[in-house]
């Protein structure tokens, strides 16, 4: 279903502000026996930073509560069913190294992921050389192997949730950037710039980046939601065709990252530089110092890059996800602060958001592993430290 330009006020159970992964995967949870609207500030679903992910599932990666989260959403990859192609996920190889300086950092990693579970295994550096023959032989000095890591098709998966919203009956309507909204009676009524309005029991905020904007322009007061900027860019395969032998591979201080993509490596930073919101662009200094890295590391020699680009991951201060009404504004359904891990835990986030959206209880699968409605409440206390 589309909405004209000229349309007056229509009336929705949900209106779910956002339409990248987070607002897309949600609204597909709720409209299984909701009449839900997407609305989308941008003409194109996805513009900003599901569209320019890196495409990875990781299990050792984020805090706690983001790999229980990512856990808990592995058989959704492994196992599609519905909307969604057989291929969304596949497996990767992934190796996190450490230089001489970096080996505590990592064994303390290691301690924390291999609680939950057997996928990791510390190596020395030289056995890291055999699985990456891309290392620069002594550089590495221990490293940790990740079995449970995946390639996804970011593409694939938030076209399967479009394509399953639509079909449960959602509403898509575009070029619908948020201005202004207000409770009349027992509804919202939430006006766009073209002078269209919508109204609805109930408002989810999943703006990503522009969380906090969204939710000043409604009347509800910011939970400090931090967009930083992560750059990426491609390089030409210098092992000359051997790049498929190269596992994806993450400094373990997080400095820079890289990995095969087709006939070319994606290469990062792994930045993170507070901006406002906005389309990001790429920073030639970080790419600089990346590369720099890279080199240091490996034995690449990378003296060109073919292209560039950047997205903002949206942080909170705890960076854990922030899922819940809030307590101060009615009916206003905070779902924000994915950071950079939106993708990875989406299924899972989006059932349990769901869950709360609707009053009902947490899906048993993300209760037996530790999950719980505190953890991303809006008012926790933690919300209210300083983000570094």
């Amino acid at each position: 279903m589309s909405i004209p330009a000229h349309t007056g006020e229509t009336n929705f159970d949900t209106i779910v502000i956002g339409g990248g992964m987070a607002g897309i995967s949600i609204a597909h949870e709720l409209a299984s026996d909701q009449f839900v609207a997407v609305l989308e500030m941008e003409s194109t679903l996805a513009y900003h930073t599901t569209g320019r992910s890196a495409a990875t599932y990781l299990e050792s990666y984020g805090n706690n509560v983001v790999r229980m989260l990512t856990t808990a959403s592995r058989s959704f990859f492994t196992d599609p069913s519905g909307e969604f192609d057989s291929s969304i996920a596949a497996p990767v190889e992934m190796l996190i190294i450490a230089n001489e300086t970096q080996t505590d950092t990592l064994r303390a990693l290691y301690l924390e992921v291999s609680e939950r579970g057997n996928n990791s295994q510390l190596i020395s550096g030289t056995a890291a050389e055999k699985l990456n023959p891309a290392l620069r032989v002594g550089y590495t000095h221990l490293a940790m192997t990740d079995s449970s890591a995946m390639e996804l098709d970011v593409h694939a998966v938030h076209q399967g949730y479009v394509r399953g919203f639509r079909r449960r009956g959602g509403t898509i309507v575009k070029s619908a950037k948020i201005v202004a909204g207000h409770r009349e009676k027992a509804s919202w009524v939430i006006e766009d710039a073209t002078g269209r309005n919508f109204s609805a029991t109930n408002v989810i905020n999943a703006a990503g980046a522009w969380g906090d904007k969204v939710a000043v322009a409604l009347g509800a007061e910011p939970v400090g939601i931090r967009p930083l900027r992560r750059t990426a860019f491609m390089v030409s395969d210098p092992l000359k065709d051997r790049a498929s032998k190269v596992p994806f591979t993450l400094d373990t201080s997080e400095t820079f990252y890289f990995k095969p993509d087709g006939t070319q490596f994606l290469c990062s930073p792994a930045d993170e530089t507070y901006q406002e919101p906005s389309d990001a662009r790429p920073d030639e200094l970080e790419i600089a110092r990346a590369i720099e890295k890279i080199n240091e590391a490996t034995t690449f020699e990378i003296r060109r890059v073919n292209s560039a680009w950047a997205g903002l991951r949206s942080f909170t201060a705890d960076r854990s996800p922030v899922v819940g009404f809030d307590s101060k504004f009615e009916n206003f359904f905070w779902y924000v602060g994915q950071g950079g891990y939106g993708i990875q835990m989406a299924p899972a986030l989006a059932r349990m958001g769901s869950a709360l959206a609707t009053g009902r209880v947490l899906p048993t699968d993300l209760t037996e592993i530790g999950i719980t409605n505190e953890m991303v409440a809006p008012g926790r206390k933690d919300l209210s430290m300083v983000i570094d």
